[in-house]
């Protein structure tokens, strides 16, 4: 018999179709990991998602993403705009690449759902752990600390952060600040002395340096094939380019 103790099941959900129990479990996994989570903001931000990505451990919720998938209409083109809202992932599920693979497999099926366009992604981070994903799974995206966003990627960073935060969005820092932040829990929130030497997240602390007090760096990537790394084509399944 296979043992199915460590069973790892990731998968995407519909906002809609989550039970009370899922929603409880969501809420009590962010509340363990970050202070200031009360149950009101944590239903608000859910209803203004229309997706969820979970990961599951023998059936315990190990981590989880929520996800808006909305279209935007940018110097007059339409695109697709994902906005990632709570994310959490137990520090005993990090080495898994169950969620991220989840992730983009459940956002390649949402866009085939939706018009064939450009799809970008901003994501709002006061972790550099979470930062640290993109360049390891994305070849561009902004900001980073050696290159400088192109024009039109800060034009288009700062339409969407806009678009989707208003006057919780300060371009010049590049940041959102909510009225309410939630803030990683001790030890979450250290940056341990060794990764300060990596320049990426050595720029997320200089670009983020109210992150421990909940401020959000403003990210934003294209969701493309085309744009992710080596490590991306494997944990998406995308064949590596001739």
């Amino acid at each position: 018999m296979s043992d199915t103790s460590s069973r790892e099941i990731s998968g995407l959900v519909p906002r809609a179709a989550l039970s009370v129990g899922q929603r409880d479990e969501m809420f009590a996994l962010l509340d363990r990991h970050f202070s200031g989570v009360t149950r009101a903001q944590f239903a608000d931000d859910l209803a203004a998602k229309n997706w969820v990505i979970e990961l599951r451990r023998a059936g315990r919720l190990m981590g989880f993403s929520t996800l808006l998938a909305t279209t935007s209409v940018f110097e007059g083109r339409s695109i697709t705009a994902l906005y990632s809202g709570d994310t959490i992932v137990s520090p005993e599920a990090w080495n898994s690449p169950a969620l991220f693979r989840a992730w983009i497999a459940g956002v390649k099926r949402i866009r085939s759902t939706l018009p064939a366009q450009p799809c970008h992604w901003l994501l709002l981070t006061s972790g550099f752990r979470t930062y640290r994903l993109l360049p390891l799974f994305w070849r561009e995206f902004t900001p980073r600390f050696d290159t400088r966003p192109s024009p039109i990627q800060q034009r288009l960073l700062v339409h969407l952060a806009n678009e989707h935060y208003g006057a919780r969005f300060e371009a010049a820092a590049g940041l959102v600040r909510f009225p309410h932040p939630q803030r990683l829990r001790a030890p979450l929130a250290t940056v341990p002395t060794g990764r300060i030497r990596d320049p990426h997240i050595a720029h997320f602390l200089h670009l983020n340096p109210g992150h421990a007090e909940g401020d959000e760096l403003v990210c934003l990537t294209e969701i493309d094939d085309a744009n992710l790394t080596a490590a991306g084509r494997r944990m998406a399944g995308v064949p590596s380019p001739e």
